[in-house]
């Protein structure tokens, strides 16, 4: 009896994990709204991590200030990895130099867990643009400089400072005409209210293939996978880069095991082509890091926006 009783208090321990997995959640909170690629991401994780983790995963939206209620909802979650923000790198790299009272010390408030994708940005001209490629757009600005803007989904985001960067960089003032979304900059693109866009492809990308509007650049530092016939900034012989990134974090204080054994599971997700294909299906790129590679790719990132941030002159209202 002893022997068939120590026999059971064994099993029932090995067990104890597997249901303990089980019955605890693990919240993925994505500071936008549903419908859009991040929400999206974080839905198409949160199925793998579902699977792979063995344990129930919910979303929770929490739009609003372009993710930064989200980011500051995670600095004070319990540090035991059972809550994530996925978080869009402007409000860890490009927030921080724009708000004084941001609710958040961006570089020691979280735990970075895993980067799962990328993304850079588009210049696209319309029909009130010059024709050609980007040299000889730009060319078209100098010789009409009242005619030089942008129009961006926003003010104070990573496309507004991708403007301010090219701009900066060609040596031509172009005013930034800032839109309450990529939608209805995309619409007044297209009706040629406005000359040129900077935003992610995805805003510009059917109408673009449709002939209807021309993305004339990307800013990474390698061309789309899926615009592969349009050159990168570089290519086109404008020296700059710029992009940004949906990565994974929590709080801060979360053991070093934990984050491991989710940015593995993350990590194993991306492997799958079917995975892959979703990602970049949503104008993203699939892009693993794990948390050293992030807080070193988030420190970067945020030391390359203090530049052209600051010389923008740009202040939130």
């Amino acid at each position: 009896m002893k022997r068939r009783h120590f026999a059971a208090l064994s099993a029932a321990a090995l067990a104890a994990p597997a249901v303990f997995a089980q019955e605890r959640t693990l919240k993925l909170v994505v500071g936008f709204a549903p419908g859009g690629s991040s929400d999206q991401l974080t839905r198409l994780v949160a199925d793998r991590l579902r699977v792979s983790l063995g344990q129930n995963v919910i979303v929770e939206n929490k739009p609003g200030a372009a993710g930064r209620i989200a980011l500051a909802d995670i600095k004070r979650a319990a540090p035991d990895g059972q809550t994530l923000v996925m978080a869009a790198s402007g409000g860890l790299v490009v927030a921080p130099w724009l708000y004084t009272n941001l609710p958040y010390d961006a570089l020691n408030d979280f735990t970075p867990v895993s980067r799962v994708a990328s993304f850079d940005f588009a210049v696209t001209a319309g029909p009130a643009a010059p024709q050609g490629g980007i040299r000889e757009v730009l060319a078209g600005f100098r010789a009409q400089p009242d005619k030089a803007s942008f129009a961006t989904s926003g003010a104070g985001t990573l496309g507004h400072f991708t403007g301010v960067m090219l701009a900066q960089t060609v040596g031509l003032p172009m005013v930034h005409v800032p839109y309450k979304g990529g939608a209805p900059a995309a619409q007044d693109l297209l009706a040629g209210t406005i000359p040129l866009m900077v935003d992610t492809a995805s805003e510009t990308l059917e109408h673009h293939k449709a002939g209807r509007v021309r993305i004339l650049a990307v800013s990474g530092e390698r061309r789309s996978r899926i615009l592969p016939e349009v050159p990168t900034l570089k290519e086109a012989g404008i020296n700059m880069t710029a992009d940004g990134y949906f990565g994974l974090y929590g709080p801060a204080g979360i053991p070093a095991a934990t984050v491991q054994r989710i940015d593995l599971a993350v990590a194993e997700a991306l492997k799958m082509p079917e995975v892959q294909d979703k990602i970049y299906a949503m104008g993203l790129v699939p892009s693993h890091l794990g948390p050293a590679g992030l807080r070193a790719l988030q420190l970067d990132q945020y030391k390359r926006w203090e530049q052209p941030i600051k010389s923008s002159g740009f202040k939130p209202d």
